[in-house]
Parts: C-alpha cells; sequence; structure tokens
C-alpha cells in the first residue's frame, strides 16, 4: 500500500478479503454489492462491479484490544473495487452515524486513506435543505474528519486503482439511512467526465445548497499529528480519540466544522 497503516494487514481482491498479520486480530469481510446501494445512485440500473466495497469492521493488534474496549474504540477497515458505475465513481451509498446508547449522540468517523485516493463527500443533515455541502479530495496518508449526525458518503477518485482506508469509529455504531433513501441519495452526485474527473450533480430532491470542494487539512484542533498512521497515534496517546466515542466533549469544535 502507498501508506503504511501502522500494523500488519494488506488487502486482497480477487476474492477481497484482508490478511492479517501475526499479532492481529479481524473478523471475516462483509461485502456490499451493486445492488444494495443502487437506490442510492444517480443511475439505479448501471453497470459495475458486483462487489463494490468490503469491509472489516473491529480489526488491530492483540495488544491493544483491551485499550480500544474500555474507550469504547473501534478501528474499521475498507476496500473498494476498481472502476466505474455507470458514469459514476465507486462509492458507498451513504449514511448518518445513528445515535449510539453509549454516548447519546451520534458520533464522528477519522479516516484515513492508505492507497488510492478518495473523496469524502459530506453535508450537515438529510433535510430538504442539507445544509453547507463538502467534497473533500485525499490521497494517501491524508486524514478527513466526519462531524456527528453529518450524511456522508466515500467514493474512489481513481478507477484504475483499489480505494483502502481505516478509520476510527465508535464501538456501537449503527447507520440511519431513512431520510436519505426519502430524497434518492445526498445532495449531490459524483460524475466521471470525458477528461476522467469527477463533476458534481445536484440532486433535484434537495434544494440547491452550494458545494464547497477542498483537499484534506491538518486537525491541529484535535492533535493529530500529520504522516503518523493514527493506530500509531492511538497506540501512543489512548485518549487522542476519545472523541469518536464521546463526541460532546469536543462540543466546541464541531460548532460551524469545517472539514
Amino acid at each position: 500500500m502507498e501508506f503504511n497503516p501502522g500494523f500488519d494487514i494488506m488487502p486482497n481482491y480477487e476474492p477481497f478479503s484482508f490478511a492479517y498479520g501475526k499479532g492481529i486480530f479481524g473478523p471475516k469481510v462483509e461485502n456490499r454489492k451493486l445492488d444494495d446501494i443502487r437506490k442510492s445512485l444517480k443511475e439505479p440500473n448501471c453497470i459495475g462491479p458486483d462487489v463494490v466495497y468490503s469491509i472489516a469492521m473491529d480489526v488491530g493488534k492483540e495488544k491493544d484490544k483491551e485499550t480500544m474496549l474500555k474507550r469504547n474504540l473501534l478501528f474499521g477497515v475498507v476496500t473498494y473495487a476498481a472502476g466505474k458505475l455507470g458514469n459514476e465513481p465507486v462509492r458507498s451509498q451513504g449514511h448518518v452515524h445513528d445515535v449510539s446508547k453509549s454516548c447519546n449522540s451520534s458520533t464522528p468517523e477519522v479516516y484515513e486513506i492508505w492507497n488510492g485516493k478518495a473523496v469524502i463527500y459530506m453535508q450537515e443533515n438529510t433535510k430538504d435543505n442539507p445544509g453547507r455541502c463538502f467534497a473533500v479530495f485525499a490521497e494517501a496518508g491524508d486524514v478527513v474528519i466526519v462531524p456527528p449526525y453529518w450524511a456522508h458518503y466515500t467514493v474512489s477518485a481513481d478507477k484504475e486503482i483499489p480505494l483502502t482506508f481505516g478509520a476510527w469509529c465508535v464501538r456501537d455504531f449503527g447507520f440511519d439511512y431513512k431520510e436519505i433513501r426519502e430524497h434518492k441519495g445526498l445532495a449531490y452526485f459524483p460524475i466521471i467526465n470525458d477528461e476522467g474527473r469527477i463533476d458534481w450533480i445536484h440532486n433535484e430532491n434537495y434544494e440547491k445548497s452550494k458545494l464547497i470542494v477542498k483537499n484534506a487539512r491538518e486537525y491541529k484542533e484535535f492533535s493529530i499529528e500529520k504522516g503518523v498512521p493514527i493506530y500509531n497515534q492511538f497506540e501512543e496517546t489512548p485518549d487522542k480519540f476519545i472523541f469518536v466515542s464521546y463526541p460532546g466533549i469536543s462540543k466546541d469544535k464541531w460548532e460551524n466544522f469545517n472539514p
């Protein structure tokens, strides 16, 4: 992979899975198929890879498991197929993190790109007026944070290279799709233009809201170190990502958040 994730894990593509090294725990992967996400696409009847992406939730070093459990943190890994979904890049369907019983709140997610290029699309809510909308481009080694309650999906921005990333999440995670499905997706669809770049098409089921397209940034307000794997940062400072499982402690940082 282009960026060292900080522990011994490697994606496999035929079939989709993850290979775990010595001392690494992890589950059997869950696959998301094209038929599972069609309703959120601009062209629901498009053709594309049968398995769009593969997920392994709760991976890490055996020595760290108790520390993760104590902080209600979970590390998930995802890999995307190369190719396209009709005229759209390979992507997830989009969701909002449901309210977790452990903290009585929706929770944030901290992404780290390991291989390929990504766009993390996010919007403030899933009402008719979606609020602020962002498309954040990220390359290997970049970190992107999605705040609690924001709707989001992940795009593979290079159809030639499989996208792989890791993310810190709350352990008792859940997903809310209801209003997204009622709006037939999120407020913007990514479309691959004739030059191979991504354009953004407004979803007419929402009121028009400006889309801000930007590059990934550093998150100094969360003391996240650039270029250091977020898993290793957790090893060094286990409470660094406690804001993921208990977002209320960072309430001031979520107000007017700019990803």
